[in-house]
């Protein structure tokens, strides 16, 4: 009777699993999405280092999903659009949000801009922080049409782009750094800043994929590389590091193009 049991439950669950496994990388997909969209609550309510580590967590689910999609051999067309919808809130509207709390706390110290009474500041803030999503929504169109981009990247992905500004949240915030006060109390470094972001995001320049498909030296220098330069940095300087880490991203697929 046991062994019947057991050869029948083994046999339900061999039928039943590979159904359920390949929506795995849907449902993390989903996760990404979540942690995007509660991240864009924080940040309207002006709790901007909560949603930056939401952010951060949709950038985990993001590797995730394309990792058991690999795995799984799970790939279909309506997971890649679902996963670069999922990038836009999370990779472009929650980070473009955070880039106008900062901006609207550059400004005025003793509260939020009433969109009523400045008018004119209100709009050319919320039309600087949009460039991010739109770009980042362009940059995604475009990724998901190029099939030149599956070794390496054309453009800043829009991961990398959230990165960025979160980094200076988290490491601002963390650290009490003097540097990061500056530079978060300018609106033109913000602005300056934001557009930079948005126009690296549909540009044409190469960088790395970081997806390693084994270990061994040839062909993954420029991701060691960024490793090695990473982790100087973070001995050196700790968590003030986090911002650094996008500019050695770009340094090291520079280095890689000599490779």
């Amino acid at each position: 009777m046991n062994i019947e049991f057991n050869l029948n439950f083994t046999s339900l669950l061999n039928n039943i699993s590979p159904i359920n496994m390949k929506h795995l990388p849907n449902f993390i997909t989903s996760l990404n999405l979540t942690s995007g969209f509660i991240a864009i609550i924080f940040a309207a309510n002006g709790n901007i280092v909560t949603a930056s580590w939401l952010v951060l967590a949709a950038m985990i689910f993001d590797f995730l999903d394309g990792f058991s999609a690999r795995i799984l051999k799970a790939y279909s067309s309506i997971g890649k659009e679902f996963d670069s919808l999922a990038d836009v809130v999370s990779f472009g509207v929650a980070p473009g949000l955070i880039i106008y709390h900062l901006l609207n706390k550059s400004i005025l110290s003793n509260g939020p801009i009433d969109i009523n009474s400045d008018g004119l500041k209100a709009t050319l803030f919320m039309l600087v922080s949009a460039i991010m999503p739109v770009c980042a929504a362009l940059r995604l169109a475009i990724f998901n049409l190029d099939s030149t981009q599956a070794t390496t990247f054309k453009g800043l992905p829009t991961p990398a782009n959230a990165l960025a500004v979160i980094s200076v949240v988290i490491a601002g915030h963390y650290s009490q750094s003097p540097l990061f006060n500056s530079f978060t109390g300018s609106p033109f470094l913000l602005v300056l800043f934001t557009i930079i972001l948005s126009l690296l995001m549909v540009s044409r320049i190469p960088l790395l994929s970081l997806k390693i498909s084994n270990l061994k030296l040839k062909g993954n220098e420029g991701r060691y590389i960024l490793l090695g330069l990473v982790l100087i940095g973070f001995v050196i300087f700790g968590p003030t590091a986090i911002p650094l880490i996008i500019p050695l991203y770009i340094i090291s697929s520079a280095i890689s193009l000599l490779f």
